[in-house]
């Protein structure tokens, strides 16, 4: 699997390569800047993208921009922002397609290799994973905080999982319920939520979060 790889601070993109090539990924760009970034995209055509917010020349937003703009010409192209920061703006609008194939994760919640490595093949393969720290800012001014203030803790712990792209039994076994009980917490969630359940779980993730951000 193709992977162009974009952060400014070498030993941290260096860290990352090295990672990524040990789990059978091909890296086939590391780059340190939003132009670089951009070109990269187009040119190598990767299965997915790994991209820093800030890059350089101005260090605010260049490696979200690149990367927005690539999937302007290229639509479904895998994107997993991971970052230090949560920019709204942008985090909504590479959420707005509701096409899948988009992450967010915070550098400094990522704390072993195997969930940055499963982080990247659930986008590569065209799924939806969320630091719950974004979907927290993300919902911030939602209209929808009334209905999510009505959930109890129990919901909202399975909320958090569905946001990060988790199964029910992801979920059973993270949170040490039955599957069944996860399938009440669901129907619950879904039903003060007003949403349709889905079997899907990518389909979930996407429409708690269409519907959230509205």
């Amino acid at each position: 699997m193709r992977v162009v790889l974009a952060e400014d601070l070498f030993l941290l993109r260096d860290g990352l390569t090295r990672t990524l090539r040990e789990h059978g990924y091909e890296v086939v760009a590391s780059v340190d800047n939003g132009p670089s970034l951009l070109r990269a995209l187009l040119e190598e055509k990767p299965d997915v993208a790994v991209v820093d917010v800030r890059l350089p020349p101005s260090y605010t937003d260049e490696g979200l921009q690149a990367a927005l703009e690539a999937r302007r010409r290229r639509p479904g192209l895998p994107i997993l922002v991971l970052s230090q920061y949560v920019d709204q703006l942008y985090a909504n609008e590479l959420l707005a397609g509701g096409d899948g194939a988009v992450g967010y994760l915070l550098k400094d919640r990522v704390t072993n290799t195997e969930q940055f490595v499963d982080a990247v093949g659930r986008v590569a393969a065209g799924g939806t994973v969320m630091d719950p720290q974004v979907i927290t800012k993300l919902l911030s001014r939602s209209q929808a905080r009334g209905m999510i203030d009505s959930l109890t803790p129990r919901e909202l712990d399975v909320l958090e999982m569905m946001a990060e792209g988790r199964s029910n039994v992801a979920i059973a076994a993270t949170l040490h319920f039955s599957e069944s009980a996860v399938a009440k917490h669901t129907a619950s969630i879904f039903a003060k939520l007003r949403i349709a359940p889905s079997t899907d779980d990518n389909r979930r993730v996407l429409a708690v979060l269409a519907y959230l951000k509205r």
